[in-house]
């Protein structure tokens, strides 16, 4: 099978290049490939590829700065992914895309399921949900992961932050209000995988599943649990986890507002491919012991 993989510098991306088998054909684009800012800078470069399956792993995730650069935004997360779509409607193979948890408002009380209601609080949640449109109204075969507070021993994310601010902050401020299970890479890439399996062996109807580790916390817990890790690894820090302070998202101002629910139940997913989804735990800890062993 030959794979076509944008966003290979980013998170998943990177996890994708390890988890995916030598038997597949792996082709990798980053931005100097294709520019996901310029529509037409997607639709050369496939125009020059013949992958037997897409799996986009690039998008614009800068939750704040898409309030002030919408019209980015929406290019990167809609008018690029509308343009994948076309190209494999076109040559009728399987396009593979990530979405996010902020295609939801936060405000229900249960995890939301692929048929909960949408209602993005921002422009970020928004235009991620109208790529998820755009594929659906192409008629392409696809698959599409809803992911949540994603995290990788590289790239921007909220463990290499706390690790960072921890060794020089003697306390730290984080939400306590916001529920969700922190998701390791890795897990989201090995899934694809078994992904890919099935549609080579099984018949797999195209649609949305979500896509996130068991159990659940805050980002204050994940906060505290982390710096356990550390301490426990011999890392030397100036804060404490006894010296995490919750404080309420309206404490934590930022121009985007955040799902204060960001739970996922994956019944869909874990049924459809027989995956089984580790504890949030066990990739916090594997991140963490990552970014100890190899700090950058």
């Amino acid at each position: 099978m030959r794979l076509l993989i944008f966003g290979k510098d980013g998170q998943v991306g990177t996890e994708l290049q390890r988890a995916v088998p030598a038997t597949y054909s792996l082709t990798l684009a980053g931005r100097s490939d294709a520019d996901f800012d310029r529509p037409d800078s997607v639709r050369a470069f496939l125009a020059s590829q013949s992958p037997d399956v897409i799996i986009n792993a690039a998008a614009y995730t800068d939750v704040d700065e898409a309030e002030v650069e919408p019209e980015r935004a929406r290019v990167v997360n809609v008018d690029s992914v509308r343009v994948l779509a076309e190209f494999a409607r076109a040559r009728d193979i399987w396009l593979v895309h990530y979405s996010s948890d902020y295609v939801f408002d936060g405000f229900s009380t249960s995890p939301y399921t692929e048929t909960s209601e949408t209602d993005p609080l921002g422009v970020y949640g928004l235009t991620k949900r109208e790529g998820e449109i755009a594929i659906e109204q192409s008629g392409c075969r696809h698959l599409i992961f809803r992911t949540s507070w994603l995290h990788a021993p590289h790239g921007s994310n909220f463990i290499r932050t706390i690790l960072t601010l921890a060794r020089v902050r003697d306390h730290l401020r984080v939400v306590f209000d916001q529920t969700g299970a922190p998701t390791g890479a890795d897990t989201v890439a090995h899934v694809t995988v078994r992904a890919l399996e099935h549609i080579l062996t099984t018949k797999v109807r195209s649609g949305i599943y979500h896509l996130s580790c068991a159990g659940e916390t805050t980002w204050y817990g994940c906060a505290r649990y982390l710096l356990e890790i550390a301490h426990r690894h011999g890392e030397k820090l100036a804060c404490s986890p006894e010296a995490v302070i919750p404080v309420t998202s309206e404490d934590y101002r930022s121009r985007a507002r955040r799902p204060l629910n960001s739970r996922l139940d994956c019944t869909k997913l874990v049924q459809q491919f027989e995956v089984l989804l580790p504890d949030w735990r066990i990739g916090v800890e594997r991140t963490v012991r990552a970014l100890i062993e190899n700090p950058t």
